[in-house]
C-alpha cells in the first residue's frame, strides 16, 4: 500500500501514519539536539518540568512520568548529584522524602523551554496564531485521551 492508498483509507488510519511519522522524527531530533546542559541527559528533562509545580516524592514523579520508580531514581540521583534538585522531608510524610528544584534547577528549566520554544516557533513560522492555537487545544485534547486509554490498559493488565 502507498502513501496515496493509505491517504484513500479512514482518517483514523492516516493519522494513525502521521503520528508514526512524528514519533519517530521526534525520536531523532531528541538525539540530535543540543543538550542544554552537558551533564543532563534530555530524558530527564520532564522530571524538571513535573518539579516546577512543587515538591513531589520519586513515586509520585515516576506516576507523572508514566515510568518506573527505578528509572525516575536513577534520573533524579544526577540531578541531586548536579545541584538542580534537592531531597528533602515531605511535608505531609515525615518518613518520605520530596523532590524539589533548586534555583540551578529552575534556570536549567528557564532555558530549556526558551531553547524549546525558539525551535518551535521556527517550525511553525508559517502558521497564524490561530492554527497553532488550534492544533494545541487538538494535542492536549489526543493526550488526555491517551492518558485515559493508558490508564485503562494499566488496570486490566495489574489485574
Amino acid at each position: 500500500m502507498n502513501a496515496d492508498e493509505t491517504r484513500a483509507g479512514t482518517p483514523t488510519l492516516a493519522l494513525g501514519d502521521d503520528l508514526v511519522r512524528v514519533v519517530k522524527l521526534l525520536h531523532v531530533v531528541r538525539q540530535h539536539a543540543p543538550r542544554q546542559h552537558p551533564q543532563v541527559d534530555p530524558m530527564a528533562y520532564p522530571l524538571l518540568f513535573n518539579l516546577k509545580g512543587g515538591s513531589l516524592r520519586v513515586s509520585a514523579l515516576a506516576e507523572l512520568l508514566h515510568s518506573d520508580v527505578s528509572t525516575v531514581s536513577r534520573q533524579v540521583s544526577t540531578l541531586v548529584d548536579l545541584g538542580f534538585v534537592t531531597r528533602g522531608p515531605d511535608p505531609d510524610d515525615g518518613r518520605a522524602q520530596a523532590l524539589t528544584l533548586t534555583a540551578e534547577g529552575e534556570s536549567l528549566l528557564v532555558a530549556i523551554r526558551d531553547s524549546r520554544d525558539t525551535w518551535i516557533r521556527g517550525l511553525l513560522a508559517d502558521w497564524d496564531d490561530a492554527d497553532v492555537a488550534t492544533f494545541s487545544a487538538h494535542l492536549r485534547h489526543f493526550a488526555s485521551n491517551l492518558e485515559a486509554s493508558l490508564a485503562e490498559l494499566t488496570r486490566r493488565t495489574d489485574r
